[in-house]
């Protein structure tokens, strides 16, 4: 069937994808929006996987600070090169992880991130909560709470706050198969007036 450039300018904008990308999959999907963003997706994560070992060296730190002044924010995001840091995709994702940082406030970037005493003592927590469960179902129980702990906790886990049917990490997919490069969220900062210092 013949695909019109409509139905690709309205894929294009739901997914990012390239212009080229996104007439192939509605193509291989028979017109179909939503097999083409689903083709689009695998696509785009098998893309991202492969990126993943490559050099980021690039990129940009950006900043944030809320209005009236109490909470501030710096990020550090990395690409491959200066031509993507200076795209409107990459600079938007970047705008866009400041601002999840100021409002969802995560404490660590990624699961691996989160020290193994903290997860000892969620687990001891949970496993006390729980205990009248039955063992088999306890540890089904404590992986279920410990899930909802890193989507609080941890930024790539942590539901996006433009779009929460998809966490952090999976924008951050999108964006490395949009603009072809492996992109990394390498390190932020979030200082809130008055914090308690004391706090991991």
């Amino acid at each position: 069937m013949a695909i019109t450039s409509g139905q690709v300018g309205a894929l294009r904008e739901k997914t990012g994808a390239g212009m080229m990308d996104c007439k192939r999959a509605l193509e291989e999907a028979g017109g179909n929006e939503e097999k083409a963003i689903e083709l689009l997706r695998k696509q785009g994560l098998a893309a991202a996987e492969k990126r993943s070992g490559r050099a980021t060296k690039e990129g940009l730190i950006a900043s944030y600070i809320h209005p009236g002044g109490r909470i501030g924010v710096l990020v550090e995001v990395n690409c491959e090169t200066d031509f993507v840091a200076r795209t409107e995709v990459f600079q938007q994702f970047v705008k866009d992880v400041t601002m999840q940082v100021a409002a969802a406030s995560p404490r660590w970037l990624g699961q691996e991130d989160v020290p193994q005493a903290v997860i000892a003592k969620e687990r001891e927590i949970y496993a006390e909560q729980y205990k009248d469960k039955p063992a088999k179902a306890l540890e089904g129980i404590i992986g279920g709470k410990l899930k909802k702990f890193y989507a609080q906790v941890c930024l790539l886990e942590q539901p996006f706050i433009k779009d929460p049917d998809i966490s952090v990490g999976e924008y951050l997919k999108r964006t490395v198969a949009s603009t072809g490069e492996n992109v990394k969220i390498r390190r932020f900062v979030r200082f809130e007036l008055g914090e308690d210092l004391a706090d991991g």
